[in-house]
């Protein structure tokens, strides 16, 4: 599997399963995302996609890992070609049907601005990253455990990390007083 910024091959094994696991991922974030925010609904997911990986996040998750289990060897990290090629299929399906999507391309600008906000704080608080980003702190700098740790994130976990940083705890008291 390739990486989609660069279009290269990972050069450590190491490299190549983290690619893989974090695809795995992301695609079931978004999936789950995408249904959550009534982007699509599970049922818009193509028939033989859900056929092949599975109705609910852990049967997708335990059907994509199991297949890259059972057929990776070496240096190849892979799944099953079969499964493989509905992998891409369910990538380009939700290329097109969430990702290009008007109504989460019209929230992008948003997630942007959250984006950056998270990045600036963290990047001048290097203090409130949590304890394992201490490392990348002292050996790469604030700047890229900043952006390590908003990178782990999920989406969900981000809006809920801005909020915490951003809107105060008892603004909800008072409106209603």
């Amino acid at each position: 599997i390739l990486c989609h910024t660069c279009g290269r091959e990972a050069s450590t094994l190491e490299g190549r399963v983290v690619r893989v696991a974090d695809r795995i991922a992301y695609i079931n974030h978004d999936i789950d995302d995408a249904i959550r925010a009534k982007v699509m609904g599970e049922e818009d997911i193509p028939a033989h996609l859900l056929s092949a990986f599975g109705h609910r996040r852990s049967e997708r998750i335990n059907t994509m890992v199991v297949s890259v289990v059972q057929n990776s060897s070496g240096q190849a990290i892979q799944m099953a070609p079969g499964l493989a090629e509905r992998f891409e299929e369910l990538h380009e399906f939700m290329f097109k049907h969430v990702y290009r999507n008007p109504l989460a391309k019209g929230e992008e600008g948003k997630a942007v601005m959250l984006v950056k906000q998270l990045f600036h704080y963290f990047a001048e608080h290097p203090e409130q990253l949590p304890g394992e980003y201490s490392r990348t702190v002292k050996e790469q700098g604030k700047h890229r455990a900043a952006c390590d740790y908003i990178a782990g994130m999920t989406d969900r976990y981000a809006v809920q990390t801005f909020q915490a940083l951003t809107i105060p705890r008892n603004w909800a008291r008072h409106r209603e007083a």
